[in-house]
């Protein structure tokens, strides 16, 4: 696997706290032509376009250099998808995603937990990933539940896991700006339902990698490399709850 670039830019545009930049002709002429027969309640094809929908946040978010087209729909926070023509160069060059907001400390959680349903391409260079940010945005965790072509985690491999209800395999880095734990599920799947709160014990407790942090974000999306020709993602069902 091709070892990934992660810069101060990408972390601040994946949180939603980059500077607007002047308007970027990202697909501002691409039609939605991918998007459901149904007219979706919602989509856009700006570089940062977002929305909130029942409880959750949707972004485009076009944030790697090289990017090409991307256009986003949504008929619910829960039920999106992203058009997406990325050229096929190295460097991530997007992360449309949909978030909740938790804002509580691991130890407060009683539960955490997210199923998933998505239908994502056979080509391209992509992952379909949880994304999950302290409130101090000190540490990142991925939770890879698919991914396809020349892409790989950032860090050295610690070796595999099972928790959540799934089997990983973990790998630890830096970016230089915070800590980044990947787990990238040792099989694909399209669906099924990941317990979010044991793999943040276990960061925690059992490895030691952090302390009793404030969970933030959730985040769930595909961190696009490339989509030559244009590629459909589509996120058919989502939930994150906790309590």
């Amino acid at each position: 696997m091709a070892t990934r670039t992660r810069t101060r830019t990408r972390i601040l545009s994946r949180i939603g706290k980059a500077l607007l930049p002047p308007a970027l002709a990202l697909g501002a002429t691409v039609g939605l032509a991918s998007a459901p027969a149904s007219a979706a309640v919602w989509n856009s094809c700006d570089q940062w376009g977002n929305t909130s929908l029942n409880g959750y946040t949707l972004y485009n978010n076009i944030w790697g250099s090289g990017a090409g087209s991307q256009c986003i729909w949504a008929n619910s926070g829960t039920n999106w998808g992203v058009w997406a023509d990325h050229p096929n160069t190295g460097g991530i060059k997007s992360y449309p995603n949909s978030k909740k907001v938790i804002n509580k400390t691991i130890t407060s959680l009683g539960s955490l937990s997210s199923s998933y349903n998505v239908t994502v391409p056979s080509s391209g260079a992509y992952n379909t990933s949880y994304d999950i940010w302290d409130t101090d945005y000190d540490y990142e965790i991925m939770l890879w539940v698919n991914y396809n072509g020349a892409v790989g985690p950032l860090g050295t491999s610690q070796g595999n896991v099972t928790l959540g209800g799934h089997t990983w395999t973990v790998y630890k880095g830096s970016n230089g700006a915070n800590e980044v734990f990947s787990f990238l599920r040792t099989s694909d799947s399209n669906s099924g339902t990941v317990n979010i709160l044991p793999i943040l014990k276990w960061i925690k407790d059992t490895k030691g990698w952090m302390g009793n942090e404030t969970i933030g974000d959730v985040q769930f999306g595909y961190e696009v490399t490339s989509s030559s020709g244009g590629l459909d993602f589509t996120t058919n069902n989502l939930t994150v709850s906790s309590s």
